[in-house]
């Protein structure tokens, strides 16, 4: 029985290190997340594309920027959109502006109230080739979401396929 011990023992700790070593899942050949998972440097100081508000359960008020690349593709009707794009869609809960509304003397004026999240995608034809070359990436307090909350993002950008998968347009 004590000659048992240590074969058991070293067969356990080969398990750990394989087990510990190995790619995560959806990751089997170690390939990077097929999705965003930093956010990109400088985003505040893009370009506005258009605002968006969400009703229903989302309620949501929404600014999306653009970086260089991807406003000159708008600004030109550029289709697909080169890589390098990258487009950020920064949500905030839709509320009314107290102070604003007490001008107007009715409840008019919405404002952004407290973010809710941070949505990017990226152009990137090659590492992202699987998800229509746009990778997209959904951050919470700073935090990416994991890859089961990231996969509905391409098979929903797929339904407009016509404007390269992005559904805003840009406000002239």
């Amino acid at each position: 029985m004590k000659y048992l011990r240590f074969p058991v023992a070293a067969i356990a700790a080969i398990v750990s290190l394989v087990a510990f070593s190995a790619p995560a899942p959806g990751h089997a050949d170690g390939a990077p997340a097929p999705f965003v998972t930093e956010i990109p440097n400088g985003y505040r100081n893009w370009q506005w594309v258009s605002s968006a508000h969400e009703a229903g359960n989302l309620n949501s008020l929404g600014a999306v920027l653009g970086n260089d690349i991807a406003i000159k593709a708008y600004r030109e009707q550029k289709l697909p959109f080169p890589d390098g794009s990258i487009i950020a869609a920064l949500h905030y809960r839709y509320v009314p502006s107290d102070e604003n509304n007490k001008v107007f003397g009715k409840v008019q004026s919405f404002v952004p109230g407290a973010p809710t999240n941070i949505q990017f995608m990226v152009k990137d034809s090659t590492k992202f080739a699987a998800t229509g070359g746009w990778g997209f990436g959904h951050f919470q307090d700073g935090k990416p979401a994991d890859a089961n909350f990231m996969k509905p993002c391409f098979p929903c950008h797929q339904k407009a396929k016509d404007t390269d998968l992005v559904f805003t347009r840009y406000a002239p």
